[in-house]
């Protein structure tokens, strides 16, 4: 045998292997999910416990795991002799294990990467007590021991065996206080904005009008070059954390101020859209915002709602005489298609005036609206006039649900829905968890720990509950564990309770991927939700079904990879959801392939149907055992077709 013939057949044999590697990854599926393990209170809050440190950020790390991060103050529990400011909580037990942050992350940015990475940007000067600034910004003096956050890039790989801990990146982004983190189609991140020091709002001293990239794009000899945005230094001082998205187009929209772009970050060329109007949308005005679901019957159509703010001019902000805590919320909602339209148009307004207000998506792809006040902004100070040290007033204890769907005039409902007992004001957090609750924490307008006055630090923490709570929850088997952007269909089947007895359920089923976000100052960064197409084969005889999936659209600048929530809901009740990985798992373009075209929706009528047929479409559903067979029946098959096929090659080759 010649070499060049060894060498072709090397090359064929390590193709295949290529090709069988990835069809087994690539039909790959999660446990089925089960039911909640709480009981809940439908419509309602209950407080789980205690943090241990006050939640000014949060996120959602595993299925198990809540990541906290406060700024460095005074809290009660301890780690390594000072004060933790980060912290981890299981769901599941409600135990917590401090973590050690080291620099000051207070007020900083935060999202994941495309390979599960979460980044924790910025913050301020290392601090002595009440958020003084310390003489030492090495970290190595007391009492709190911590060093300068400002350039810090904190990362967390999550995990549920408690060995995984906070570490610095070796190249540091640019003094950044209130920056702004996106992630990207390739699954790098951006980050936007901020201010190199504290204060109330921004001004041109400093002012840090740029972005950066992480993983960071060198140039020439700076390896990690800030680069203008005219967006941001056009909107002083109501710039901090301006309000992004990454659009479909891979462009984003930026609003600052009463301004708004669309930024091409490649070239940085702006497209000007017109001013938001009625409010100042983003901190300290503080208004709720957030992407309406991307659904494929919308051709996954990009639009923005901003609700509640505060209508304060530009030259209010800065003024001697500006009193926030005398100022009425906005309860103006608007929103913006930007790819269609430079204009935006008016929404529904709240039924109570917010500031502060987080809007939180639920798995069924209605929005939770929830904590704030009537009056006042974001922020808190030693000024006379303060409520303590806050600079807001009158907090809202009741939520919302606004619904994308609903008829005008009927969006925002509180039906059903009872109030919580603790004020959420400035430095509250919310975000979604697996089990369609929502986990509420934080409260803290005060300069250090400060456990008394009108709002004190706060470390209750809470679950708020969707109505449909305590409902049997649908259980569907092969359900991906990675979603490609494009590429074949897969399966997943529902039995006769899933469907709840009527098989025309299977006509409302809903498969939706949900990315909840990192949570800080009533902004969730990164939090998206993207409907899959579906179609499906019923079965009248048993009541069951096998639903046919598309994978992602293939488009990453739709849903940027990573890791995120996979829902299936059945009239209007979601199961309990499984996290999964988006795209490759890696950092970079992300591969792309043609959409699947799905089998047209199918009911097989009782007379038609007969049992073994059913058993075979739907992989055995009348049992957990029965689904664990269907994924791996489809895998052994492709594994067998594949070793089948190598055979036949290599018989051929030698």
């Amino acid at each position: 045998m010649s070499r060049t013939t060894l060498s072709r057949r090397l090359v064929a044999l390590q193709s295949l292997l290529l090709l069988l590697a990835t069809n087994v990854s690539a039909q790959a599926t999660v446990d089925t999910p089960g039911q909640p393990s709480r009981t809940g209170v439908p419509g309602g809050f209950e407080i789980v416990g205690e943090s241990f440190v006050s939640a000014m950020m949060i996120f959602l790390g595993t299925e198990d795991k809540v990541l906290f991060v406060d700024k460095v103050e005074n809290n009660p529990t301890q780690i390594n002799n000072h004060p933790a400011w980060a912290s981890e909580w299981a769901v599941g037990t409600g135990e917590q294990r401090a973590m050690d942050i080291v620099t000051n992350s207070f007020c900083a940015g935060g999202n994941v990467l495309g390979n599960g990475t979460w980044l924790n940007v910025g913050g301020n000067l290392g601090v002595t007590f009440a958020s003084m600034p310390h003489e030492d910004q090495t970290g190595q003096s007391g009492p709190y021991f911590n060093a300068d956050g400002r350039t810090a890039i904190r990362m967390l790989d999550p995990c549920d065996d408690s060995t995984c801990e906070w570490s610095t990146s070796p190249v540091p982004t640019s003094e950044r206080w209130y920056p702004t983190l996106e992630t990207l189609q390739d699954g790098s991140i951006i980050i936007l904005g901020g201010s190199i020091d504290g204060g109330f709002v921004n001004n041109i001293e400093r002012d840090n009008p740029t972005y950066q990239f992480f993983p960071p794009r060198p140039n020439g000899d700076d390896p990690n070059p800030n680069i203008r945005a005219a967006i941001l230094a056009d909107t002083l001082p109501a710039n901090l954390y301006p309000l992004t998205w990454l659009l479909p187009d891979g462009r984003l929209l930026v609003q600052s101020n009463w301004a708004t772009a669309i930024l091409n970050y490649e070239t940085n060329e702006e497209e000007r859209l017109d001013d938001i109007p009625d409010a100042v949308r983003v901190y300290p005005a503080s208004a709720a915002s957030i992407l309406l679901p991307l659904r494929a019957k919308d051709g996954y159509k990009a639009t923005i709602l901003f609700c509640g703010g505060t209508n304060a001019q530009t030259e209010r902000w800065g003024s001697g005489d500006f009193i926030p805590v005398t100022f009425d919320a906005s309860p103006s909602c608007v929103k913006i298609t930007p790819l269609e339209s430079r204009s935006y148009e008016p929404e529904d307004p709240l039924p109570q005036a917010r500031v502060m207000v987080n809007m939180i998506y639920l798995p069924t792809g209605k929005i939770l609206t929830i904590n704030g006040a009537s009056k006042g902004t974001a922020g808190y100070g030693n000024d006379t006039w303060a409520l303590g040290h806050s600079y807001a007033d009158e907090p809202q204890y009741t939520p919302l649900i606004y619904d994308p769907d609903a008829p005008a005039g009927s969006k925002f409902t509180s039906e059903g829905l009872s109030a919580s007992e603790v004020a959420r004001m400035y430095h509250s957090v919310a975000v979604l968890l697996p089990d369609g609750s929502v986990m509420v924490s934080g409260s803290n307008p005060n300069p250090d720990v400060i456990r008394e006055g009108p709002y004190p630090t706060e470390y209750r923490t809470e679950i708020w509950y969707p109505t449909w709570y305590r409902e049997r929850r649908p259980q569907p088997r092969g359900l991906l564990a990675q979603l490609s952007y494009g590429g074949p269909s897969f399966d997943i089947t529902l039995d006769s309770e899933d469907l709840f007895g009527d098989v025309e359920n299977v006509k409302s089923v809903q498969v939706n991927v949900v990315r909840p976000g990192f949570s800080t100052h009533n902004m969730n960064m990164g939090q998206r939700f993207l409907e899959l197409e579906t179609s499906y084969t019923a079965y009248a005889a048993n009541k069951s079904a096998t639903i046919h999936v598309a994978q992602m659209p293939p488009n990453a600048a739709l849903f940027p990879p990573g890791p995120a929530l996979v829902f299936v809901v059945v009239d209007g009740v979601p199961s309990v959801g499984k996290m999964i990985m988006v795209g490759s798992g890696q950092i970079g373009e992300q591969p792309v392939a043609q959409a699947a075209r799905l089998t047209a929706a199918t009911v097989v009528p009782a007379e038609g149907g007969n049992g073994s047929n059913n058993g075979s479409n739907n992989g055995g559903n009348n049992g957990n055992g029965g689904n664990k067979g269907n994924g791996a029946g489809r895998l052994g098959m492709g594994v067998g077709v594949l070793v089948g096929a190598v055979g036949l090659l290599f018989g051929a080759l030698w």
